[in-house]
């Protein structure tokens, strides 16, 4: 999904949540649980059926700036308000792609579902015999700030400690994409069989982002705290990149929501 630049998207995306005029409605509270729940009390019985599609309206200001950077791409807004997608590219914005380190979203939220790890602040260990992407991954380092520098060895380490079956239930439960991972727990998102397309990104963190999701709330709080990049007066952005960079030119991803006021 290469993207033209994220000031302009950025700019797109202020101008999109000053439209939404009516509040956000907010589902029934879910039962409070801890984040550490052992599995067979967070993930038993059947998950709720996720949001289905709702239209498209194609956007000639996002298509312009494709056009301007001269990348081919896709854009989706989802306005959960208004009920209606908007952006650029349906086709592509419908196709399947390895979703790379934009999975640490739901990992991290099955990990501390599962009791993998007590808070977004415990510390993991840095394991890997890869040359590291960034110096600042190595070292130890809890989920909070391993979402910031998209640190991928800790996050192979939660998923080894969520372990196959675990994972894959909670990949099943939260309807993310083609729900494959295959035969080895830390490696799926990098390089499949998960795939996930932008539509279902943008509405697996719609019901995130509403506390929707069939997860303790608590994991969900935590989740949404670790994933805020911005602040200003009023809104909150939440994002997280993903580049699976290769084989070929490679996939990137700049997936998250934007909180205005009242508004999602």
């Amino acid at each position: 999904m290469a993207s033209p630049s994220v000031l302009g998207l950025s700019m797109l995306l202020s101008t999109f949540a000053s439209t939404a005029v009516a509040a956000v409605p907010h589902a029934p509270p879910a039962p409070r649980a801890p984040a550490g729940l052992p599995p067979e009390s967070s993930l038993d019985g059947p998950a709720p059926a996720p949001a289905q599609a709702p239209g498209w309206r194609q956007e000639p200001a996002v298509e312009i700036l494709f056009r301007r950077a001269g990348k081919a791409g896709t854009f989706v807004l989802f306005d959960p308000d208004r009920g209606l997608m908007r952006g650029h590219n349906r086709q592509r914005a419908e196709t399947r792609f390895t979703p790379a380190s934009t999975f640490k979203i739901a990992n991290s939220l099955i990990g501390l579902s599962v009791g993998a790890v007590a808070s977004v602040d415990e510390v993991l260990p840095y394991r890997s015999n890869e040359a590291p992407f960034s110096p600042a991954w190595e070292r130890n380092m809890g989920l909070r700030e391993a979402m910031v520098v998209s640190n991928v060895p800790i996050y192979q380490e939660l998923a080894r400690r969520i372990g196959l079956e675990r994972m894959h239930q909670g990949v099943v439960r939260l309807g993310y994409g083609n729900e494959q991972i295959g035969p080895q727990v830390d490696r799926f998102w990098l390089r499949g069989p998960l795939a996930i397309s932008a539509v279902e990104q943008t509405l697996f963190l719609n019901r995130l982002a509403r506390r929707q999701l069939p997860f303790p709330i608590a994991a969900q709080r935590a989740v949404a705290d670790i994933t805020v990049v911005e602040r200003g007066e009023g809104w909150v952005l939440h994002a997280k990149t993903g580049w699976q960079n290769g084989p070929g030119a490679g996939v990137g991803w700049w997936v998250g929501w934007v909180e205005k006021g009242a508004h999602v």
